[in-house]
């Protein structure tokens, strides 16, 4: 109320403002200029904000509450130690297992689209500054660099993992690196560059790409999926698992294609700016995807099974496998039926040795 109706044109009205303001019962605001620079994108973690102090007021406390000053809490990562951690995690997700490409491709790859980035963050700075530039600090905010943009864009159009674990892994909100993938595609589809899927594994948690990397899987440690090992033994699958991938490296381009033709066709030309731009649904893959028809047309199990390994809904599971399934016949592979039929998913796992593995309904 103390500034109702007041121009705000100046930090030092702000301040004054606020300052002049009591509560109720007569206690003054208090308010400083704090005029350091601070990187924008970090993201507090779940474990961070549930260590915070917090006690809800009994009157909203949604709303109302009070953070206590305490020693008990872990301190938060400083600056340079956020800034290693990223580091560190953007070269691990540079590995050519998970980019599809080696380290000179990818920096190719990059260089090719530096100046195509250059110009458009330029463009959007003078659309937000509404003129030219009249005045700069010398440095840039942002967490990430035009190479990380491209890097971040290829490994979530690979299929390798959703945007939730790139933020847990860079300690980075989704905002932040959605608008960078998103200015990356635009840029890729411009240029008609396409990022095949990867027929590898699709990461769900942080923790399971960093084991999976690093080659680590500590003990009591469980996936929170059934493993790619588990759906793709050959008992289930009818073939050894290097020609199952052999098959998946084979399908998954013309399969990609296919699709993207039908949505043109649904959508009645290309894509419309502001869209997702083409970037895949992350509830299922689209390796996942070939390997769910191979099981459902070797009758391995039921639909309603199936589901629930992949864990997606049944109607979503269908729609996938009708996608698939004319890939399969128009290239006249045959799909032997299987031996025995598992009425069960935990039926299914026990045959393979997987009865272990945590299975999402």
């Amino acid at each position: 109320m103390n500034w109702r109706g007041r121009p705000l044109t100046s930090h030092e009205v702000v301040l004054k403002t606020i300052t002049a303001t009591t509560t109720r019962t007569g206690l003054r605001v208090e308010a400083a200029l704090d005029e350091d620079s601070y990187p924008t994108g970090i993201a507090v973690s779940r474990e961070q904000f549930q260590a915070l102090p917090i006690t809800e007021h009994a009157d909203h406390g949604r709303w109302n509450y009070s953070i206590a000053q305490t020693g008990t809490a872990a301190p938060a990562p400083r600056a340079d130690e956020r800034a290693r951690a990223r580091a560190q995690a953007l070269r691990m997700l540079a590995d050519p297992r998970l980019t599809g490409m080696s380290e000179d491709e990818l920096e190719a790859l990059r260089a090719q689209l530096a100046p195509a980035q250059a110009a458009a963050a330029e463009q959007h700075r003078y659309v937000l500054r509404k003129g030219r530039r009249v005045a700069t600090t010398g440095r840039s905010r942002s967490l990430l660099s035009d190479a990380d943009e491209v890097l971040l864009t290829v490994i979530y159009l690979r299929q390798v993992c959703p945007q939730k674990v790139l933020g847990d892994l860079l300690g980075m909100n989704l905002v932040t690196i959605g608008l960078g993938i998103k200015a990356t595609r635009k840029l890729l589809d411009e240029r008609k560059i396409s990022i095949t899927p990867t027929v590898v594994r699709y990461f769900t948690r942080a923790e399971d790409l960093r084991d999976w990397i690093t080659g680590s899987v500590p003990a009591g440690h469980a996936p929170a999926t059934p493993t790619r090992q588990a759906l793709t033994d050959p008992t289930l699958t009818g073939m050894p698992r290097e020609a199952l991938h052999a098959l998946l490296e084979e399908l998954i381009v013309p399969y990609a294609a296919a699709i993207e033709e039908r949505r043109h066709r649904q959508r009645g030309g290309n894509r419309r700016p502001g869209t997702r731009a083409g970037v895949f649904r992350q509830k299922i893959t689209d390796g996942d995807r070939i390997l769910a028809t191979i099981l459902y047309r070797r009758r391995v199990c039921g639909l309603d099974t199936l589901a629930e390994l992949f864990g997606v809904c049944k109607s979503t599971l269908w729609n996938a496998i009708r996608d698939v399934l004319p890939i399969l016949d128009d290239r006249r592979i045959a799909i032997a039926p299987a031996g025995h039929r598992h009425p069960t998913t935990a039926g299914l796992l026990t045959s393979v040795g997987a009865d272990n593995h945590h299975v999402v309904s």
